[in-house]
């Protein structure tokens, strides 16, 4: 990746396909469309923060489709981050490098698009109600248990519920 930015930083874009895909190499210090451009040490923390949460949460997690969608978070957070760090002009106030360029929409990098899919993935999930791992109310139970507790208590001169 060094060689590919040294390579096409400050030239002409690449066209991909025609004017509406190119390849050209700048610098971001901020988020989004350039957005907050002094507060690179701030999206940082963030991004280290997200990496944290999402590798504590991984250890109980059961559901495949948040497994994909916070690996594509985490990886995008990752992947900023490490520019964030080590490009110039310093440690911790990096800028990030983008070069995929959509003609009138921005200019991103792979990690801007692994965190925009993670986030609609995310959004499409708690919507749905999808659990990320076990439930933990003590409401739920299984399809395959019997239910328990006072409400399950068979009526006076009933033998108990036994579950099938």
């Amino acid at each position: 990746m060094v060689e590919f930015v040294e390579n096409r930083e400050g030239r002409d874009p690449t066209q991909i396909v025609g004017s509406l895909l190119q390849i050209n190499v700048i610098r971001n210090p901020g988020a989004a469309f350039g957005f907050g451009g002094g507060l690179t040490i701030v999206f940082s923390l963030v991004a280290l923060v997200v990496a944290v949460v999402v590798i504590r949460q991984a250890r109980t997690m059961t559901s495949s489709a948040w497994a994909i969608a916070l690996g594509a978070l985490l990886g995008g957070a990752i992947g900023n981050l490490i520019d964030r760090l080590f490009r110039e002009p310093g440690f911790g106030s990096g800028a990030v490098v983008d070069y995929v360029d959509v003609q009138y929409f921005a200019i991103f990098n792979l990690a801007d698009a692994s965190l925009t899919l993670s986030a609609i993935g995310i959004a499409v999930l708690a919507l749905k109600g999808v659990p990320m791992g076990p439930e933990t109310s003590a409401n739920t139970h299984r399809a395959d248990e019997a239910p328990h507790g006072p409400a399950d208590e068979a009526p006076e001169g009933q033998p108990p519920y036994s579950g099938s």
